[in-house]
């Protein structure tokens, strides 16, 4: 028998969403989709071995740790999720095949084939719901007490990816609102610290902007993605200088935007 939505995590799992510097009177929401390698007590190992399980395909590796230093630096709130994407990929819509993948890049994932419908729906009512309904609610809160939100996300990827190197370092993101990506990109395009490049090594054809799409493009917020190559965050040296050069993009941005 499938269990209930509030039963597919136990207590010793806690909550699926995280808030750090719940307080924070920034401008920025700053949201980070894929913080976590954890997996729930349910579902053990998915049939992975311990490498894949700590591997860029169970979460983004460096992401959460830049996220939280841009939330220091920049007084923002920071919305994370507490388990893997190989559970749910939150950045996700239910009806996407990459919502729950049976394979992930050269990876099968055993416990993720053969799902029944309701077996997703079931992970999607766990994780994805509350994690997308966190980020409304801050939303429309902030929108009652006046105070502006600029929603950017946060992520990695890898150096390499089905054997191709990726040269791009850091990826600045946008849908159909390229407004702030726009500005962003203006402001590094002489810097010499990082490659930074327009939706590289994805794009919104490839269906990751779906947290923007659903959460700001609506209330017509200022939004962004961002991409940092993994290899670059491995260690808090790096994190550190990642951290503090975009949030020092960021803010000169909207200082544009408000100039």
């Amino acid at each position: 028998m499938m269990l209930a939505p509030n039963e597919f995590l136990t207590p010793a799992d806690g909550d699926p969403v995280a808030v750090d510097n719940a307080a924070g009177q920034g401008g920025v929401l700053l949201v980070c989709e894929h913080a976590s390698l954890r997996m729930p007590q349910r579902l053990g190992t998915l049939g992975l071995s311990d490498d894949a399980l700590s591997s860029h395909i169970a979460w983004d590796p460096g992401a959460l740790a830049v996220a939280q230093k841009m939330s220091q630096a920049l007084d923002a709130v920071l919305i994370h999720q507490r388990f893997s994407r190989l559970v749910y990929d939150c950045n996700r819509p239910p009806n996407s095949p990459a919502a729950i993948r049976p394979v992930s890049e050269v990876f099968r994932i055993p416990g993720n084939e053969q799902l029944s419908e309701a077996d997703k729906a079931q992970r999607a009512a766990a994780l994805y719901f509350p994690f997308q309904n966190r980020i409304a609610t801050e939303i429309l809160a902030r929108q009652a007490r006046g105070q502006s939100t600029v929603l950017v996300t946060v992520h990695s990827f890898t150096p390499v990816y089905f054997g191709r190197a990726r040269t791009v370092e850091i990826g600045i993101l946008h849908d159909t609102d390229s407004r702030l990506a726009d500005r962003m990109l203006a402001a590094a395009a002489d810097t010499s610290l990082y490659r930074v490049e327009r939706n590289q090594p994805y794009g919104p054809a490839d269906g990751v902007t779906h947290t923007l799409e659903r959460q700001a493009l609506p209330h017509g917020l200022l939004n962004v993605m961002i991409e940092v190559r993994n290899d670059l965050i491995e260690d808090e040296i790096g994190q550190g200088v990642a951290a503090d050069f975009l949030s020092g993009l960021l803010t000169e941005s909207l200082q544009q935007s408000q100039g």
